[in-house]
């Protein structure tokens, strides 16, 4: 008997030392954005679970955390998780200096001279998302005014707004309207009074539909919307609530990277769906059944990385027409008919020759 159970205390020891571990470090954003940090961790729980594996987040409070938490991640753990374009220097960095350790970076890619072989990045068609979401905000506007709330202006923040102005520029040529735009920018994806702020000042412009492309910002502007809907309609019953926006008019939030309506059922009109879970989902995946490749992944429409939510509360509020052209257009957009501008230049330049909604 005493042999048995030191057999098996023995076997515990080699399979704890052979413990597959995952560890994500967070940029200045941190956990509770309720958007993109969230949507990556929860891709990360959901491989770590399905595998049996450990795993365990790592959250920066600031830019100089970087490097010292990349590399405490990489002494414990088999895989380590950068998130956040912000990261991507250090990121580089450290993962040079642990060569037997997989590196995923999320939201930003490889610079031409560090093709590492224990690296592996994903980036996002931002512009395709957005674009979408801007074409249903331009159809479903009542002021004939919409914005876009960025954080800080850097490459994925910036491809997410001129893709959701290019998306209602598509819908001012098809329908040979001139709904306008507003893009403006928080400078950071950590302050919701900033957001709220910004949410105020643009409803009080006119501007009744929003998208938010700055993290955890957004939660002010959320209540900005909401703090609105309950002047104009003060219902608690959800059903009764929707119905009231849809007949006298509501200022709506478009969510960012994940299905948001759920955080506030009939405020958030859709979301922009940016599937930095399932690369995070892939990225621990590849590592552990060593599928690994290194390299760059970039995720559109057509990898099915980017989408627009179901709008589990709010569909019904969107006419059938509308909901169909927006299907019509991302299947064009996913067969490379429709290319999607990621830059201003190719904003300005953007038209869409030859396309016709077909009923």
């Amino acid at each position: 008997m005493k042999r048995f159970f030191m057999l098996a205390f023995l076997v515990g020891l080699i399979v704890s030392g052979f413990a597959f571990k995952v560890i994500m470090v967070t940029d200045i954003g941190g956990l509770g954005d309720g958007s993109f940090m969230d949507g990556t961790w929860a891709g990360i729980v959901k491989a770590a679970e399905e595998y049996g594996l450990e795993y365990e987040v790592i959250q920066s409070k600031e830019q100089s955390d970087y490097i010292p938490n990349l590399s405490k991640a990489a002494e414990e753990a088999d895989v380590v998780f950068a998130v956040g374009f912000l990261m991507s220097d250090a990121f580089f960095k450290v993962a040079q200096q642990y060569p037997a350790t997989y590196f995923v970076g999320i939201d930003f890619s490889f610079p031409e001279e560090k093709n590492l072989p224990n690296v592996m990045t994903f980036t996002f068609k931002e512009q395709e998302g957005s674009f979408l979401t801007g074409y249903l905000a331009a159809g479903m506007t009542r002021t004939g005014k919409v914005a876009i709330l960025g954080g800080i202006p850097i490459p994925p923040v910036q491809r997410y707004v001129i893709g959701f102005e290019a998306g209602v520029k598509a819908y001012n040529q098809i329908h040979k309207t001139n709904i306008k735009v507003k893009s403006v920018y928080a400078n950071t994806f950590t302050d919701p009074k900033k957001g709220k702020e910004f949410g105020q000042a643009l409803i009080s412009e006119g501007y009744d539909i929003i998208q938010q492309a700055c993290g955890g910002t957004a939660l002010g502007l959320l209540e900005a919307i909401k703090e609105e809907n309950q002047k104009r309609a003060n219902i608690d019953n959800l059903p009764e609530f929707i119905d009231d926006l849809y007949k006298n008019g509501g200022v709506f939030m478009l969510g960012g990277d994940i299905e948001q309506e759920w955080q506030a059922p009939g405020h958030i009109l859709a979301s922009a769906i940016k599937r930095v879970d399932v690369a995070s989902y892939l990225g621990v995946v590849k590592a552990y059944t060593g599928e690994w490749e290194p390299g760059n992944v970039e995720l559109g429409i057509k990898e099915k990385g980017e989408g627009i939510s179901r709008m589990p509360f709010t569909k019904g509020l969107v006419s059938n027409k509308l909901l169909a052209e927006i299907v019509y257009i991302q299947n064009l957009v996913g067969i490379g008919k429709i290319k999607i501008p990621s830059t201003e230049e190719e904003l300005k330049a953007f038209w869409l020759k030859g396309i016709e909604i077909p009923f």
